[in-house]
């Protein structure tokens, strides 16, 4: 509830302080004494539309701050998911400077509009000619049904549901993008792996092939060097090895004469073994060696390709080709199905759904009773309200899909005038209307569900002074649960007060000042008889004064 409000710098108000208690405040005072400016404060405070002209003082900065216990509001999510240091008074200030720029505060913490909108709603609800009210809105009609229909545990069940069902088909969503995304991994990854897997790689292969390559490449000039090499080795007339046979049979004519040159012959005889040995590899290795342009355009074709994927995959060479096959081997053969996954989500889902559609059908079975609740009473109280030929109709349209609060959407449609088609509240209630009506709804729905402090503006507007004492006593019985503030011109609805704030008008110098002041009991006695007669009252005035305001 609203525990204080102060105004400065105004429109004609210099500085305006109200304070405010639970129950009834009735604020009355004369046509432009400044009741209505009032309303433009807290308009502000609601996040309201700044004019720069309404200024008391053009050169000071408007000041609007108000001050609220909402420890009967399950406000901490707001404050949480806004950063804001909970707490269960909380101060809204709203100021204007001369320039027309606002600032709001929480708090003191800076705040932008959207953030104060959204707080100071769930706060305060005006009711007054042509505004938007809460009861055209489908979260407060929805409220209402649930309210009368006393099933608030089937509403927290079917939320949790709700949430469960919604996070369990994001996961879904989410899980099958994945296995769209994993399968075009997975494609990827079986390329790159069939690219290298048709190179049937082994370790060391890349040397190996440059190795044979190179041999292939220089066939013909390593064929004819091994094929001279024997020759000088073997078989010229001049060979290194006919060379030294003639030489060792030399130093076998002498070898009788000298013990070692024997020794020396035997290791020639030896070198000759080895050079003819090594003429024989030479022989054979000639043999073997012949160009093949099949095999050279082989090898040729394979180690390209090992040489442009080493430079497609930032490689040195081809073992770390064959680690990286390797690899992709195992993330092929290690990648889970999610196929089943999906299957269980699947039928989980349909489980949540099914589940969501049987608790949101109580719920709606809850709400049509209490629609029928809500039509027979409202209506009743509106005739009561000298609006005999009103009519409220609850309708409730099924959805295609489970929403976060039910199966169906809801609508309240009225029509004040008989014959009239009940259409949407917005579309057809006049100010004085919506504010009764807004009024018969609350007053029933009141026990059940807490809501904001309501201010009601001109809701005796074209009723007699039997219809406002019924309004009157139907605001008291409305305050016991619940902080109201009603601007009022009814002597019968300001009787019923806790409290009475007076506004008024005084001219000082060249400026009108507007002041508010709470009455005493004698002053409210004579605010409420004047309201009923003249200024001064009259002797009767007085007494009936009393008597609505039930003192002997």
């Amino acid at each position: 509830m609203i525990r204080s409000l102060n105004i400065k710098n105004f429109a004609i108000i210099d500085e305006v302080s109200l304070a405010f208690e639970g129950g009834l405040t009735i604020i009355t005072g004369e046509t432009g004494a400044g009741k209505s400016i009032l309303l433009g404060a807290l308009n502000l405070i609601l996040g309201g539309r700044v004019d720069s002209k309404m200024f008391f003082n053009q050169d000071d900065k408007c000041v609007i701050e108000a001050e609220f216990d909402i420890s009967d509001y399950d406000l901490y999510g707001f404050f949480e998911e806004e950063d804001l240091d909970f707490d269960q008074h909380v101060i809204i200030r709203r100021e204007i400077l001369p320039s027309g720029k606002s600032r709001a505060f929480i708090n003191d913490t800076p705040v932008n509009l959207k953030a104060l909108q959204h707080l100071s709603s769930q706060l305060i609800d005006i009711h007054e000619q042509f505004d938007t009210l809460s009861i055209q809105t489908e979260n407060f009609q929805r409220n209402a049904l649930d309210a009368l229909a006393r099933h608030k545990d089937k509403i927290k069940t079917y939320e949790t549901e709700f949430k469960e069902y919604v996070q369990a088909v994001k996961s879904l969503e989410e899980l099958r993008s994945a296995s769209d995304k994993q399968e075009a991994e997975q494609e990827y990854r079986q390329f790159l792996f069939d690219e290298l897997e048709a190179l049937h790689l082994t370790e060391g292969i890349q040397n190996m092939m440059e190795s044979e390559l190179a041999i292939l490449e220089n066939a013909e000039l390593i064929k004819k060097n091994l094929n001279a090499a024997y020759q000088h080795l073997s078989e010229s007339d001049n060979s290194i090895f006919q060379q030294l046979r003639d030489v060792n049979l030399l130093l076998q004519a002498v070898s009788k004469f000298n013990d070692g040159i024997g020794g020396l012959s035997e290791r020639l005889e030896q070198v000759q073994y080895e050079i003819e040995d090594i003429a024989v590899s030479l022989e054979q290795l000639a043999d073997k060696t012949e160009f093949d342009p099949e095999k050279t355009n082989i090898f040729q074709t394979k180690l390209d390709e090992i040489y442009r994927l080493l430079k497609k995959h930032k490689l040195q060479n081809s073992d770390q080709l064959m680690s990286m096959r390797n690899q992709l081997e195992l993330q092929l053969n290690g990648e889970g199905d999610v196929g089943e996954m999906l299957a269980k989500l699947e039928k989980k889902i349909v489980e949540l759904l099914a589940h969501l559609k049987s608790t949101g059908a109580e719920i709606s079975k809850g709400r049509k009773s209490a629609a029928l609740v809500l039509e027979s009473k409202v209506n009743e109280m509106l005739q009561q309200l000298n609006m005999p030929n009103a009519l409220l109709k609850v309708h409730l349209y099924e959805s295609e899909q489970p929403g976060p609060h039910g199966l169906e959407q809801i609508s309240y449609l009225f029509s004040a005038n008989k014959g009239s088609v009940p259409a949407e509240i917005r579309t057809v209630a006049s100010g004085g209307e919506l504010s009764r009506l807004a009024l018969s709804i609350q007053s029933l729905v009141a026990s059940s569900i807490p809501l904001p402090t309501m201010v009601f503006d001109e809701i005796d507007s074209g009723v007699s002074g039997a219809v406002s004492l019924k309004v009157g006593n139907i605001l008291r019985t409305l305050s016991d649960k619940h902080q109201v503030i009603v601007i009022t011109h009814s002597p019968q609805i300001a009787a019923k007060a806790n409290k009475h704030y007076h506004v008024y008008k005084t001219d000082i110098g060249t400026q009108t000042k507007t002041y508010v002041r709470e009455l005493s009991v004698d002053e409210r006695i004579a605010s409420i008889a004047i309201m009923l007669s003249t200024d001064p009252p009259t002797k009767a005035a007085l007494e009936n004064a009393r008597e609505l305001m039930e003192i002997s």
